[in-house]
């Protein structure tokens, strides 16, 4: 089923950041959103995921089971990558493919770390791993490749294409290259001016 929104509005205080936005996010298919900062990109994704609710709209068609990428990693710090990983898999699920994902996008020399040791790039090499794997035909990525270098960067969407493939992604950046480079739709936004910006 397509996610579709329509007439979505959000405000924090006096300041909206969305406004009347709609939007069909299509069922099996990449969906980039693309704007500079401060447009209201993350809030739309909480509303997607329900984690905020809208002032004023509608959002139909996500399904119960969803993963997503946030901006920040949300790891267990204490726990291995393999360990990370595991905590969002179904019982079907066997440690083999969990390790070779993870040996995949190229953390096969740190399998059983704990993250809290790892560099930033492995760390959110670990958290896309998990949302990729975890149940649920929907992906959600909130600037899913912040911080890796040029090289590694198009290596892990590579991955991403590859191992998301046939699913629903929905992709939030500020970045045309990982836009283009992801493919699929594109929908842009823009930043709202209002009169407590200056």
């Amino acid at each position: 089923m397509d996610i579709s929104v329509q007439n979505l509005s959000k405000s924090f205080g006096p300041k909206r950041v969305i406004e009347n936005f709609s939007a069909v996010f299509r069922e099996g298919e990449t969906t980039c959103v693309m704007g500079p900062s401060g447009c209201g990109k993350t809030t739309l994704l909480f509303m997607l995921m329900g984690l905020i609710a809208p002032d004023m709209g509608t959002v139909e068609g996500v399904p119960e089971r969803k993963s997503a990428v946030f901006q920040e990693d949300r790891l267990c710090e204490s726990f291995s990558a393999v360990a990370n990983v595991r905590l969002v898999c179904d019982k079907n699920t066997d440690e083999h493919t969990i390790r070779e994902h993870l040996t995949a996008i190229g953390l096969g020399d740190s399998l059983f770390v704990p993250v809290s040791d790892l560099s930033g790039g492995m760390r959110r090499r670990v958290a896309l791993v998990r949302a990729v794997l975890a149940p649920g035909e929907t992906l959600f990525l909130d600037e899913p490749f912040k911080g890796l270098d040029d090289k590694l960067k198009g290596f892990v969407i590579s991955y991403v294409k590859t191992r998301a493939k046939g699913k629903t992604v929905v992709l939030v950046t500020h970045d045309e290259d990982e836009a283009r480079v992801m493919g699929g739709n594109m929908i842009r936004m823009e930043r709202r001016i209002t009169p407590t910006d200056s």
